[in-house]
């Protein structure tokens, strides 16, 4: 009886994992807006860290690909003209190996399809209002030139464990300029909305 509950275990872990790792498959994809995007490779392997190549397409001679290392696995990615300058912007939604499922997103717009520069997207730490029952389970889409962040909203069920109230809160985001050259997120509106069942 003990075995059989030990097996049963041991193959429901093993399932858990598969399936967590399936979510995150090799992105090998090439994105466009117009006649110019983006060609975005990773393994996304290691949970900890993987290689990300980002190749601009249909840019000037001179733009050049770029490789760097990220920690966590990109889920997905988008292009739009975020900044509204008719050249095509890139977003990669990262998500850490934890199991709140921590989300971040890496944005990359484009210099007159001359080169690449990023997009800075602020922590959600930083921000005392909205981080207030933050605790992961992130979900990001592009929606009209936004980027929109959904999650659920948290409380202290007791002294150690935090529940979800049944509530969603929805962050918006738009790329403005920033104080020097260059771009960044910056939150529009935000507001709650009940959970359907």
């Amino acid at each position: 009886m003990l075995l059989k509950r030990g097996l049963l275990l041991l193959v429901m872990g093993l399932f858990t994992i598969i399936v967590l790792n399936a979510q995150y498959r090799r992105i090998d994809t090439t994105m466009r807006v117009g006649k110019a995007g983006y060609r975005v490779f990773c393994t996304n392997k290691n949970p900890e860290k993987n290689n990300l190549s980002i190749n601009p397409v249909g840019f000037e001679a001179g733009s050049r690909e770029v490789t760097l290392e990220i920690r966590g696995r990109i889920l997905a990615t988008e292009s739009d003209d975020l900044n509204n300058d008719g050249f095509p912007d890139l977003v990669l939604y990262v998500y850490s190996s934890d199991p709140n499922n921590y989300g971040k997103v890496f944005g990359i717009y484009s210099d007159q399809n001359k080169g690449i520069r990023p997009i800075v997207f602020p922590d959600i730490m930083d921000d005392p209002k909205l981080s207030v029952g933050y605790k992961g389970h992130d979900d990001y889409s592009l929606v009209e030139g936004n980027l929109m962040r959904r999650f659920p909203v948290y409380q202290k069920g007791d002294s150690t464990n935090f529940v979800p109230n049944g509530m969603i809160r929805q962050i918006q985001y738009r790329v403005v300029p920033t104080e020097q050259e260059g771009f960044k997120f910056k939150v529009l509106r935000s507001f709650e909305f009940k959970k359907q069942q």
